[in-house]
């Protein structure tokens, strides 16, 4: 796993043609500035029928919001996302409460990313579960009410990298998905184009276990708000098959298996006991396997282009076109600006916190023919992708 996949862990078929038909036929509506990107856009997806065939291409994902500007997963994180152009936000990655609500935190963990520790009346709450396999000690949203977790606010993640994101620690709640639907609705209209986002089921299976299963949860919200459908700008994720395959038979959306490390077991194949890498679905064979229930697959950049024993990119994979070959679109996850996560051969001075040749990563990455990209830094990526389509001819 690379160092930034570490940090991470520190802490169909109608709809599959039609979301292939989407990332190939997009590609010429993108503009290096936010605005102009999205009205042009916003004309074409007008002239092509809208829907998914309206999203830019290489399209830009603000990963958990703006992360690498704001605490991540807040409506300070999520509405900068817009502010900076994002394609689609990443809101949010959904773990439930005491109370089955879904909220939006990039782990039921939550003593790294609010000040649950300040609140002397839940200092009881601390406990020790295992997560996934790995011991995890701190407060859990499981343990709470939502009444509860909105009198919590949130902190930056990684405050050691981050140092000036902490200015806005304290300054936002928990959000609920149900808010971020509504707070999706808000911005459509304020903007005058469609905003998208991204959800995530975050442990599937050790959720279902506590009886808090995830997608049943999920597929209700979504059918109350109308946005169950093929056409929906809600696109759904999981580093778990089984949840993407439990929901390809509850809702419309296009949906998204991540993927870990070649050489990790999803912790669904762990509870099932199948004995399958990464490896074994990034195979020809495995894609078709998951092109018969999703539309697309999100892999850590490590899988499209190897790192070396020092860092070093080497020579893309095949994954991109075995992908593409299945019908499956990619969305790679994570772009980020600092030194500590872009591969060595794009890092620049020995500060590990100060921003490297991310516009020469960015390039690389774009170069395999991915179909999108998450990333912390939305403004960088519309930057990088606008000087990566002006290098091949294409008329921005």
């Amino acid at each position: 796993m690379g160092t930034q996949e570490s940090y991470e862990q520190a802490r169909g078929t109608g709809r599959r043609a039609l979301l292939g038909a989407a990332v190939l036929g997009a590609g010429g509506a993108v503009l290096g500035l936010p605005g102009a990107a999205h009205a042009d856009a916003d004309a074409d997806a007008r002239h092509r029928g809208g829907g998914l065939k309206s999203l830019p291409v290489p399209t830009v994902i603000g990963h958990r919001g703006a992360s690498g500007y704001r605490p991540e997963h807040t409506f300070g994180s999520y509405e900068l996302a817009l502010d900076l152009g994002a394609d689609i936000v990443e809101a949010g990655d959904l773990v439930p409460t005491k109370d089955g609500h879904l909220v939006c935190r990039h782990e039921p963990e939550i003593g790294g990313t609010t000040d649950v520790a300040d609140h002397p009346e839940f200092a009881g709450r601390r406990t020790t579960k295992v997560l996934d396999g790995v011991s995890t000690t701190g407060w859990f949203t499981e343990d709470f009410t939502l009444a509860e977790l909105k009198t919590l606010r949130a902190v930056e993640r990684i405050p050691a990298v981050r140092r000036h994101n902490t200015l806005y620690d304290g300054r936002w709640e928990i959000p609920t998905f149900e808010e971020v639907l509504r707070w999706q609705d808000e911005q459509t209209r304020r903007r005058g184009r469609q905003v998208w986002i991204y959800p995530e089921t975050k442990h599937p299976t050790y959720f279902r276990k506590l009886g808090l299963g995830l997608e049943e949860r999920l597929a209700r919200i979504l059918r109350r708000h109308g946005k169950d459908g093929k056409d929906s700008p809600v696109i759904i994720q999981s580093f778990e098959p089984s949840s993407i395959q439990r929901l390809n038979g509850l809702v419309g959306n296009p949906l998204v298996v991540l993927l870990s490390s070649a050489n990790s077991r999803p912790w669904d194949f762990v509870e099932a006991g199948d004995p399958r890498t990464v490896a074994d679905l990034i195979t020809p064979k495995g894609l078709r396997q998951i092109a018969s229930y999703a539309q697309g697959i999100g892999p850590t950049l490590d899988l499209v282009i190897p790192r070396d024993a020092q860092g070093n990119l080497t020579e893309p994979s095949t994954l991109v076109a075995d992908a593409h070959a299945a019908g499956l679109v990619l969305h790679p996850y994570t772009m980020r600006n600092e030194n500590t996560f872009l591969p060595v051969d794009f890092r620049r001075g020995t500060d590990p916190t100060a921003y490297g040749d991310v516009f020469g990563a960015f390039r690389t990455y774009f170069a395999t023919g991915i179909d999108g990209v998450f990333t912390d830094n939305a403004d960088t990526g519309l930057l990088a992708r606008e000087d990566f389509l002006r290098g091949r001819g294409v008329n921005t």
